[in-house]
């Protein structure tokens, strides 16, 4: 049979005279790219274990970008209510669906009426997108989130690209409902996607990077919107040495959370923490210190 088959498959070879060619050249859609699904191996775990750190978090997650290893982990793969660090999804879509940080956003009545944790916006005015985008990252405007799920395309459109874009990155627990991150039913991420969407957001989006880890910035009026003056909510930008990012989120089912990003003698290390209230910072705080005190090298192992 053996002898059969191979001679089977020589003959189809010789005599196939058109072979499977899919042209996508006449296609209108962007050229396929392949993304960084940032796999996380739990090598280093399995061959060094994980001390006991006072950490009080539900989910948690560290991870080292660089080695791609996992540090240390607490149910790390349940989907959890994220509160705003849904952000990371939604400033991603909108730059998408923008194309520049300069484009101009009319924010609508609807975006006005979110609460809590606002930018301050009001119906009719324009701003740029990145000027939406640091009231995002800074003041955790649930107005900005809203302003930017409803001022490109619309709303319900949008949300759908959020959950595509998860998709399309690897992310395998996270469904999006709302564009804030506020509490509401099928809403969720694992603390897992939470580290692997900063990952990635910290690599092919530098822009909203530098926005995140920036402490404060004076946004002066103009003729279409007031002045703003976005303060980052992330206490460990001012008082961690080495922190970069990302941001806090808080609502009553998704508790305090915090997706901390740190960098030190060139390593990247990302902390995430979900439903430790009153204890987020720290938590992060801990798990970084600890992170920074071992030194891990990425490996091929057969734990990946």
């Amino acid at each position: 049979m053996i002898v059969v088959a191979v001679a089977t498959t020589v003959y189809a070879a010789r005599t196939r005279t058109s072979p499977f060619d899919f042209s996508l050249q006449s296609s209108r859609a962007p050229a396929a790219k392949t993304f960084d699904h940032f796999d996380f191996s739990n090598y280093w775990l399995a061959t060094h274990g994980q001390p006991s750190l006072p950490v009080h978090g539900q989910a948690v997650y560290l991870v080292d970008l660089d080695a791609r290893q996992v540090l240390w982990q607490r149910d790390a793969e349940s989907s959890r209510a994220p509160a705003s660090l849904t952000k990371l999804i939604t400033a991603m879509v909108a730059v998408d669906d923008a194309g520049s940080l300069d484009r101009a956003i009319e924010v609508t009545s609807e975006a006005t009426q979110v609460v809590p944790s606002l930018m301050g916006l009001s119906a009719g005015e324009k701003l740029t997108l990145r000027e939406i985008l640091y009231g995002l990252f800074l003041d955790s405007g649930n107005d900005a989130a809203e302003a930017l799920a409803s001022g490109i395309v619309p709303r319900d459109r949008f949300i759908r690209q959020m959950n595509q874009k998860a998709k399309s990155i690897g992310l395998t627990a996270s469904h999006f409902v709302t564009p804030s991150g506020l509490d509401a039913p099928g809403h969720g991420m694992s603390a897992h996607d939470l580290a692997h969407a900063a990952a990635y957001l910290d690599t092919y989006y530098p822009d909203l990077a530098a926005i995140a880890a920036t402490r404060k910035i004076d946004i002066a009026a103009t003729a279409t919107h007031k002045a703003f003056h976005p303060y980052n909510l992330n206490r460990l930008l001012f008082s961690y040495s080495g922190a970069t990012g990302l941001k806090t989120g808080l609502t009553d089912n998704a508790g305090g959370c915090m997706l901390a990003t740190a960098t030190r003698d060139g390593r990247h290390l990302i902390a995430v923490v979900l439903n430790a209230t009153l204890h987020s910072t720290e938590d992060a705080a801990v798990l970084l210190d600890y992170g920074f005190s071992v030194h891990p090298k990425r490996s091929m192992g057969p734990f990946a």
